[in-house]
C-alpha cells in the first residue's frame, strides 16, 4: 500500500462522516463526493471536488448516472504495481483513488414500510454505489474500502500510526464489502420475487436469499462429533436470544441456544409476569403470577421438579432478589430475562457456571414478522413465524355446558403454553400454572396419559389444552379420567361429533379455536 492521496466519500448513512472526512483532509487527502454528502461536507467547511468536475461528465437522469465513468472505475481498478495499468491511467487522465467510503440507498428500510410502492422500491436500488464498492474491493491491495461507519476509526488510527493501511486490513474490509453487497442484492431479489402483476403479493419469492452473520463458534453441535456456530440476523430488533447479552457463565452450547430460544419465545406470549422452565426444547413447567415473580417461578418448578434439574429458565420480567434466591437450590443451565436487579445478579453469580443472559426490554416491543426455516438434506423449508392468535371472543363453545370464567382463564393459559410444546402436545393446567405436560408422543392419547402421569399434584378440576384436534374420543375419556373439567382444542376432526358427544357425557365444557399450533 502507498499513501492515501485521494478518496471518494459518498454515503446514505451520514453517521460519523463529517468527522471522518475532516480527519482525512487534515492528512492531506483530496476528497471527491456527490450530492447530499458533498453539500454536507462543504457546509462543514471542507474542500470537496464533485465527481462530475473530476470526470468532466455531469450528473444526469435525476442522479442515476454520476459515478459510472472510466475515470472513477479506472482510478479504483488500476493496479499500481502493473506498469501497463499506470501508463494507461496517465494516458487517459485517470487519477488513482485510494480510499472509498460508500454506503448504499436504504432499500431494506424503504420496502419495510407498509405503503412502499414498487416505484419507490425501484428508486431505492443503488447502482453506482455497489459498483464502486465492488471495484474498490476487487483491488484491495491498492484501495481501502469502507461500507460501514463503524470502521472509520480503525482506518484513521492505522493511518495516523503507520501512514498507510495494511493489506490485511484492506482484505478484511474488502470481504465485508462483498458480504454487504451480496446481502443488498439478496434483499432486492427477495422483494422483487414477490411482485406479481406489478404489485407486491403475499407469496414466497422464486429464489430465496438469506444472510446472517456469525456471532460465535460453538464447542460442538448437538453432539461432540458435530461442528457448530451461531449466526445472527442483521436487522434483529425484537428482544430474543439473538440480541441477548451474556452476563456470566460458561460458553453457550448449540443445545443451550435452542432451549433458551424456546424459553424466551414462550414467556414473551404473556402480558402478566411469567416463568417457563425448558428441558430438551419443551416446557416442563410454566406459570404466571400477579403476586410476584418468585411465586411464578415456584409454581413452574413444582410442576415437574425432577425435569427442572438442568433446565433453562425464561422470565418476562427483570429478575429480583427473592426470585434469584429461589433458584439457588437447583442446578440450572441458563437463565434469560429482560433484566436483573443488582442484588439478584450478585446472588446468581455465586453459581459461576450458570449462564445468565439479558435481553433488551420487553416493554412495548414490536413483533417482527418474518420466516422460520428448517433445513432438510438438499433443501430448505420456509414458513411464516407462528404468530397466530385467536381471541377468547372468537372461541366456539361446542358442548352443552359453557366454560366458567375461571375455566376460560385456564384455557387461555393452557392454549398459550401448548403452542410451545412439541406435538402431539397435551397440557393440564390451572389458570396460572401447568400441572402436567405430555409432549412429543406419536399418538395424542399417549400424550394425554403422559400429562396425567407426570403431574405432581391433583389433576382434578384442571383444564386440558391440545395443540391439535382429537382424532378419537379416547383423548376425552383419558382427560375425564384425569379429572379435567374443560378442554380447549382447534377442532376439525372428521370425528368432532363423537368427541363433542364424549365431552357432553362427562359434562366437560369444550371450545374450538379453529387454529392449531403444531410444533414438530
Amino acid at each position: 500500500m502507498g499513501k492515501i492521496r485521494r478518496a471518494i466519500v459518498s454515503v446514505s448513512d451520514k453517521t460519523g462522516v463529517v468527522s471522518f472526512a475532516k480527519s482525512l483532509a487534515q492528512m492531506g487527502v483530496e476528497i471527491l463526493s456527490t450530492g447530499g454528502t458533498a453539500k454536507m461536507l462543504r457546509e462543514q467547511g471542507l474542500s470537496v471536488m464533485d465527481i462530475s468536475d473530476y470526470t468532466g461528465f455531469p450528473e444526469m437522469m435525476d442522479g442515476r448516472v454520476k459515478t459510472l465513468h472510466p475515470k472513477v472505475h479506472g482510478g479504483l481498478l488500476g493496479q499500481r504495481s502493473k506498469l501497463e495499468h499506470v501508463q494507461k491511467m496517465k494516458e487517459h487522465g485517470i487519477l488513482p483513488i485510494d480510499l472509498v467510503a460508500v454506503n448504499l440507498y436504504p432499500f431494506e428500510a424503504a420496502v419495510a414500510k407498509e405503503d412502499c410502492s414498487l416505484e419507490e422500491a425501484i428508486e431505492n436500488i443503488d447502482i453506482g454505489g455497489p459498483t464502486m464498492l465492488r471495484s474498490a474491493a476487487k483491488n484491495y491491495p491498492d484501495v481501502t474500502v469502507l461500507v460501514d461507519p463503524v470502521d472509520y476509526d480503525l482506518v484513521l488510527s492505522e493511518l495516523k500510526e503507520k501512514g498507510e493501511i495494511s493489506i490485511e486490513t484492506n482484505f478484511r474490509l474488502a470481504k465485508k464489502v462483498f458480504q454487504h453487497t451480496a446481502r443488498y442484492d439478496g434483499a432486492i431479489s427477495n422483494y422483487l420475487g414477490q411482485i406479481e402483476k406489478g404489485k407486491k403479493g403475499y407469496s414466497f419469492p422464486e429464489t430465496f436469499t438469506f444472510q446472517v452473520r456469525k456471532a460465535q463458534e460453538l464447542r460442538y453441535g448437538e453432539n461432540p462429533h458435530q461442528r457448530a456456530a451461531f449466526y445472527r440476523e442483521y436487522l434483529q430488533t425484537e428482544p430474543s436470544v439473538s440480541n441477548a447479552v451474556q452476563l456470566q457463565g460458561k460458553e453457550l452450547s448449540y443445545n443451550n441456544i435452542l432451549d433458551i430460544d424456546s424459553a424466551y419465545e414462550t414467556v414473551k406470549e404473556f402480558e402478566e409476569p411469567a416463568v417457563v422452565i425448558i428441558k430438551h426444547n419443551n416446557p416442563c413447567g410454566a406459570a404466571t403470577s400477579l403476586t410476584s415473580l418468585s411465586d411464578a417461578y415456584r409454581k413452574a418448578r413444582d410442576c415437574d421438579p425432577v425435569s427442572s434439574f438442568g433446565g433453562i429458565v425464561g422470565f418476562n420480567r427483570p429478575v429480583d432478589q427473592e426470585t434469584a434466591r429461589e433458584m439457588l437450590d437447583i442446578f440450572l443451565e441458563a437463565i434469560i430475562a429482560p433484566g436483573f436487579d443488582a442484588e439478584a445478579l450478585e446472588i446468581l453469580k455465586a453459581k459461576k457456571d450458570l449462564r445468565i443472559l439479558q435481553t433488551p426490554s420487553l416493554i412495548s416491543f414490536a413483533i417482527q414478522k418474518g420466516f422460520d426455516f428448517r433445513k432438510v438434506v438438499g433443501g430448505l423449508l420456509v414458513q411464516d413465524r407462528d404468530l397466530g392468535r385467536v381471541p377468547m371472543d372468537q372461541w366456539k363453545v361446542v358442548t352443552k355446558r359453557k366454560p366458567t370464567e375461571e375455566e376460560k382463564r385456564a384455557m387461555a393459559f393452557g392454549w398459550t403454553v401448548a403452542k410451545h410444546i412439541k406435538s402431539n402436545a397435551i397440557v393440564l393446567v390451572r389458570e396460572d400454572r401447568t400441572i402436567g405436560i405430555g409432549a412429543g408422543q406419536m399418538s395424542r392419547i399417549d400424550s394425554t396419559r403422559l400429562a396425567a402421569m407426570k403431574a405432581q399434584s391433583s389433576t382434578k378440576g384442571t383444564v386440558l389444552a391440545s395443540d391439535a384436534m382429537f382424532p378419537f374420543r379416547d383423548g376425552i375419556d383419558a382427560g375425564a379420567e384425569a379429572g379435567a373439567t374443560a378442554i380447549i382444542q382447534p377442532g376439525g376432526s372428521i370425528r368432532d361429533d363423537e368427541v363433542v358427544a364424549a365431552a357432553d357425557e362427562y359434562n366437560i365444557a369444550m371450545v374450538f379455536t379453529g387454529m392449531r399450533h403444531f410444533r414438530h
